[in-house]
């Protein structure tokens, strides 16, 4: 979804969301920090981790804004942000979350004509990013 401030701004604006919590995953190492995440040399992607109460959205809800928010035909890009590190992606905590992203997408490919480049794949390597990313865009 390119850089997670703007993805993180709007999960906070979804009721039912708890909290938020920038960071990277599924690259190469047990820890990086952001300047090496820019590098493009570390395979981690720039993510936004939730924690929401399923009784107020559920994770088809989720989904929903996160196929919204960017587009999901261009690869390692979205607007000017580009790199391996905005790779359009959606990383899973549990197989039931896998397998309704992975049908989600098959729905959506419809939609966009079939171009869709989103990685899914279970959350490996998680690091939160920075403090100085997080909630950045809500400041």
């Amino acid at each position: 979804m390119g850089c997670f401030w703007g993805p993180e701004l709007r999960y906070q604006r979804v009721p039912g969301v708890v909290t938020t919590e920038t960071g990277y995953t599924n690259g190469g190492a047990e820890s990086v920090t952001y300047e090496e995440v820019c590098s493009g040399r570390t395979g981690f992607a720039e993510v936004v981790q939730m924690r929401y109460d399923p009784s107020e959205v559920t994770f088809s809800d989720l989904l929903e804004v996160f196929w919204q928010g960017h587009d999901p035909t261009t690869l390692n890009q979205q607007g000017g942000d580009r790199g391996t590190q905005y790779r359009s992606g959606i990383f899973t905590h549990s197989d039931a979350q896998l397998e309704e992203a992975q049908l989600s997408m098959e729905l959506k490919q419809l939609e966009f004509g079939g171009n869709i480049t989103t990685e899914i794949a279970p959350v490996e390597n998680y690091c939160p990013a920075e403090s100085y990313h997080q909630q950045y865009l809500a400041k």
